[in-house]
């Protein structure tokens, strides 16, 4: 495989785990560290760019398509939403540094936007949790346990 394309998959990977489809990201990424064929840093670039680009896709439709949210094809559910929505009520934009969590992150930005945090912001929290993540992710993939 290209660096182009491995690099290429890696973030569609990335960026598909941080919308609703059910997509994992974290495998193509410890099969491409696991390979020896890439730079790590670079790899960890990709996976973390291409993820808070998908949760700023969630971002947006929140706050440009909320309205939509009681019709089938949104992709939260009404109780979902409403549940993370009152979390996110209590806990605030700080909450945001736990959008990678496989259960509840993706509501969570969804409900960002929806509730108009700043965009800035918003990109500023989901970047260092998910960039965290994969950092923790790459660290325990590359450091031998002896």
């Amino acid at each position: 495989m290209t660096p182009l394309a491995a690099y290429a998959g890696l973030f569609a990977a990335s960026f598909l785990a941080a919308t609703v489809f059910p997509f994992q990201s974290e495998l193509v990424l410890v099969g491409l560290l696991l390979s020896g064929d890439y730079s790590w840093p670079v790899l960890l670039a990709v996976a973390t760019v291409g993820n808070v680009l998908g949760a700023v896709v969630n971002w947006a439709l929140g706050r440009f398509f909320i309205h939509f949210r009681d019709r089938r094809w949104f992709p939260v559910k009404p109780e979902t939403y409403a549940k993370v929505e009152r979390w996110y009520q209590r806990y605030g934009v700080w909450s945001l540094l736990f959008a990678w969590l496989p259960i509840g992150g993706d509501p969570l930005t969804v409900v960002a936007g929806a509730l108009r945090t700043n965009l800035v912001l918003f990109v500023v929290l989901v970047t260092v949790g998910k960039l965290g993540r994969y950092a923790v992710l790459v660290a325990a993939t590359l450091i031998p346990l002896s």
